[in-house]
């Protein structure tokens, strides 16, 4: 299956590149074929010929757990994503992760996806460990 690792840098580029890294070598572990996508720099991409969609991202505020305003550009721009299956997730931080990903999950679902998993990912090692157990 070919799947679509799109990813949202903030402050801290090499955190999230490292993490996406290790997210798709546990998802290709289990067979399938990952191609990773920088949203802020690949907006031209287009999401349609994928079956599964997977978008990451840092959350750009301390306390309000804002994410970048990119994601919803991208995907607006994306082609058809309205019905495919797809995981969101956001690297954690001390404060205001899990409304990063409520946020993020509510722009996701706002486009048409269907939201199977999502996760806050502390480390690269619990990213692959969680691509390797993800249910496709």
């Amino acid at each position: 299956m070919r799947i679509a690792l799109v990813f949202f840098p903030g402050k801290n580029r090499n955190r999230i590149v490292s993490t996406c890294k290790s997210l798709a070598a546990g998802i290709e572990s289990q067979g399938h074929s990952v191609d990773l996508i920088d949203g802020s720099r690949d907006v031209n991409t287009k999401l349609s010929i994928y079956q599964y969609i997977v978008v990451g991202t840092e959350q750009t505020s301390l306390f309000g757990g804002k994410v970048s305003p990119k994601v919803s550009e991208f995907l607006k721009s994306a082609g058809m994503v309205t019905g495919k299956k797809c995981f969101a997730f956001v690297l954690r931080k001390p404060i205001g992760a899990p409304k990063a990903l409520a946020r993020l999950m509510k722009t996701m679902e706002a486009e048409g996806m269907f939201l199977r998993e999502q996760a806050v990912i502390s480390s690269p090692g619990e990213a692959e460990a969680f691509g390797k157990r993800l249910q496709i």
